[in-house]
């Protein structure tokens, strides 16, 4: 069997929800399921790539007032706090905890500024049309669509923070809009990596066989 045989050269779909390979029929009826979970088959995403610049453009302007925007505020005796996600960062580290305040930017800065360069540069790559290394491409969608999800730590934090805090009584931490605006960034961008298909990436190549 020719090692570069693709499931489409081959005459099957793959179910983008169990990844069964269904045979492809003569006549494509009007909705083609899979027999295992029952999804609609096709043999790309329908609208993979509006549907992606769709959620990416989302996440972009979401981005601003979720970093300008402060995430949580706390209160105590001495005052009250209001901290955006930067400025949550800076008293980490100006409180001596160094670990957490690089896990907090990673996650929370670093990681869905990378998705989303990574998301662009895939969407631009697959509408030009290039053939330049499709498995590195790969690689790279993969790595994006698993590490996304790890962006939600910051909400995770402020969340625990509400919770334990509240039962104190010289202290109350309670969260802020720019949580919202950070917790639809992350969603959109997972829902624009789950709306991109990487075959697409594989087309041009395949084309060129």
């Amino acid at each position: 069997m020719n090692p570069a045989l693709t499931a489409r050269a081959a005459g099957y779909l793959d179910c983008h929800v169990c990844h069964l390979l269904v045979r492809r029929p003569a006549v494509l009826p009007r909705r083609l399921a899979c027999p295992r979970c029952g999804a609609a088959l096709h043999q790309r995403k329908p609208d993979s790539i509006a549907r992606t610049w769709a959620f990416l453009l989302a996440a972009v302007f979401l981005y601003g007032p979720a970093m300008a925007l402060p995430i949580m505020e706390t209160a105590t005796l001495t005052g009250a706090r209001a901290d955006t996600i930067m400025s949550g960062v800076i008293y980490l580290m100006t409180s001596g905890m160094w670990p957490l305040a690089a896990i907090v930017f990673f996650a929370s800065v670093v990681v869905p500024v990378l998705k989303i360069l990574a998301l662009t540069f895939l969407l631009v790559t697959v509408q030009r049309g290039s053939r330049w290394r499709p498995r590195d491409r790969t690689r790279l969608y993969r790595v994006n669509e698993a590490v996304g999800r790890w962006s939600m730590v910051d909400i995770y934090v402020v969340t625990v923070l509400v919770a334990l805090v509240q039962l104190r009584a010289l202290a109350q931490v309670e969260a802020r809009i720019g949580a919202l605006f950070f917790a639809a960034v992350v969603v959109s961008t997972m829902l624009a990596a789950m709306s991109f298909d990487p075959r697409l990436i594989w087309d041009r190549h395949d084309d060129a066989e």
